[in-house]
């Protein structure tokens, strides 16, 4: 076989290529660090809100108390769905995964967004508002129509996540699960050039319209080593009876060479400093659910993995019981992850647009070279 280009040996996975100038995050794998903006990832956890965050990431700075009030209310109004949308949720089949529901319904709202050809600046902003309300609606509307529940309307008092809650559940949520579902949504608004943020700005890039790219950074975050690992780490934990058969639970994925979900990541290289956050609120709320053994088996899990392989828990780890405990089923948690991740995905996007060259890289081609033509009759298997 003949090599062409030798001399541009590809990087598997384009690990530690620099893609793009971006001021909206940064992920510092060494030291187990998460900017938004310029502002560490704690201090945003425990002091502002989902919308404030939000702000920050489209907006570049924090907003005033009267700029958060006005963009709370402007995002809340907008998170009903267009009715023909919520017919289509009617129609899907029961066992279709929310997270496939869930790209083909914001492609389908591009269809009654008014804006959606629009890319002007004044447009983009426009949908940048609907689509980061309308996705948590998406996720909440199925479950209760698949439910054979009515669907429920926001409630102007709740915050754009206490709203989901009470969508999806509804009854509205303590304060606690409030505090709890804010926690979770700023956490995972953002994380620099993941693969769904990437394909979301490759397609921007295009000139394409902003559903399009967050279609397609939906389909990015469905895949299990991305997005899909909250599932799969609570389908883990459930699968385990007890804390007593957790240390040969681990030792047997470990011996037949299985990936245990929820542990390690391409960047860091420490502690994910999510994770810190999130095994706080496991705790509190798996006891005040009487779930407290799923609280001791994920611990048990991941002192067993930190023992045997010397590698930390990832956002995904701790989310799953978090989620759990709040009352969402399994098969909805990396649509959750969406219903944040999109006003991360939304920055990008703009991002893009405000700077714009298309992305396009070469490849590194391995295949034959000159081969001579046989015409079809004188073909041999």
């Amino acid at each position: 076989m003949v090599q062409a280009n030798e001399e541009k040996a590809p990087v598997r996975g384009l690990e530690s290529v620099v893609a793009a100038d971006t001021s909206i995050s940064l992920v510092d794998g060494i030291h187990g660090r998460l900017l938004y903006q310029g502002y560490d990832i704690h201090d945003l956890a425990e002091n502002t809100s989902f919308t404030e965050t939000v702000f920050l990431l489209w907006k570049c700075r924090l907003p005033t108390q009267a700029e958060n009030d006005t963009f709370r209310s402007e995002i809340v109004a907008e998170m009903r769905l267009p009715s023909q949308v919520v017919e289509m949720l009617k129609l899907t089949p029961p066992n279709s995964h929310p997270m496939a529901v869930l790209r083909t319904a914001v492609s389908m709202l591009a269809n009654f967004d008014p804006d959606a050809e629009d890319l002007s600046p004044e447009a983009n902003w426009r949908k940048a508002k609907r689509l980061v309300a309308q996705v948590p609606t998406i996720i909440a509307d199925l479950h209760r129509i698949r439910l054979g529940q009515p669907v429920l309307s926001p409630d102007p008092a709740f915050d754009l996540s206490a709203n989901f809650l009470y969508m999806l559940r509804g009854t509205p949520p303590s304060e606690f699960e409030q505090q709890v579902m804010e926690v979770l949504m700023v956490l995972h608004a953002d994380h620099e050039l993941n693969a769904s943020t990437f394909t979301a700005r490759v397609i921007a890039s295009t000139l394409a319209d902003m559903h399009s790219a967050l279609a397609g950074a939906l389909g990015a975050l469905k895949g299990p080593l991305h997005g899909g690992a909250n599932q799969r780490v609570m389908e883990m934990i459930l699968d385990i009876p007890d804390v007593e058969t957790v240390q040969a639970y681990v030792a047997g994925l470990l011996e037949n060479k299985k990936r245990i979900m929820g542990f390690g990541h391409r960047v860091y290289r420490t502690e994910d400093p999510r994770a810190r956050h999130l095994r706080k609120f496991s705790e509190l709320l798996c006891e005040s659910r009487n779930q407290k053994h799923l609280y001791e088996i994920s611990r048990r899990i991941e002192q067993a993995v930190l023992e045997a392989k010397g590698i930390y828990p990832n956002v995904d780890f701790y989310s799953a019981t978090v989620q759990h405990a709040l009352g969402i089923p399994p098969e909805y948690f990396t649509a959750v992850f969406a219903a944040s991740r999109t006003s991360g995905w939304i920055a990008h996007i703009l991002e893009q647009y405000a700077d714009n060259r298309l992305i396009r890289p070469t490849s590194h081609y391995v295949g034959e070279m000159s081969l001579p033509f046989i015409p079809l009759a004188e073909r041999r298997a």
